[in-house]
């Protein structure tokens, strides 16, 4: 049976660096995966400015790959993106068909910073700025299976949140 991961928080929390080394472990242990950075999935300007276009092209763009991963054989598929609603879990949730778990990853506010402000792009300030607005009230961090801190080395990290999976 087949099931995903969705590894999510602040901008600056880690969520791309945690996914690509979740996605080393599972390799080294002969698990098949596909480790999918869902911003890119919607990363464009179709011109569609209504609320929630970003991430109905997400949608439906994730759909196929999925499919393509599953044909291929693949059992985990770990995710990464920041979701603060509800109704975009259950979105994605019903697009993926399979069991899905949410880590919200943390990291203190001097440390998510460091990370912002270490690629300095007109992108990554804006990053900043919003990461700073949701630090105090992350509604994300209602929506989680389980919070793993991400202040460490990233492999410990990866092998908690396998653990946790129980994909060990």
């Amino acid at each position: 049976m087949s099931e995903a991961v969705l590894l999510t928080g602040l901008f600056g929390s880690g969520k791309s660096a945690v996914a690509t080394e979740v996605a080393d472990v599972l390799e080294d242990r002969g698990v098949p995966y596909a480790a999918i950075d869902l911003d890119w999935l919607c990363w464009g300007e179709p011109g569609d400015d209504r609320e929630g276009a970003e991430h109905r092209m997400l949608l439906r763009n994730l759909a196929p790959v999925v499919a393509n991963y599953l044909d291929a054989g693949v059992t985990r598929f770990v995710l990464a993106r920041a979701i603060h609603e509800a109704s975009q879990l259950d979105s994605l949730r019903e697009t993926l068909g399979m069991p899905l778990r949410v880590v919200r990853l943390t990291a203190p506010w001097p440390v998510i910073e460091a990370r912002l402000l270490s690629d300095l792009t007109s992108g990554r300030l804006d990053d900043l700025a919003e990461a700073r607005e949701m630090a105090d009230a992350d509604p994300g961090a209602l929506l989680e299976d389980h919070a793993v801190d991400n202040d460490r080395p990233l492999r410990e990290v990866a092998h908690e949140i396998v653990g946790l999976l129980g994909w060990d």
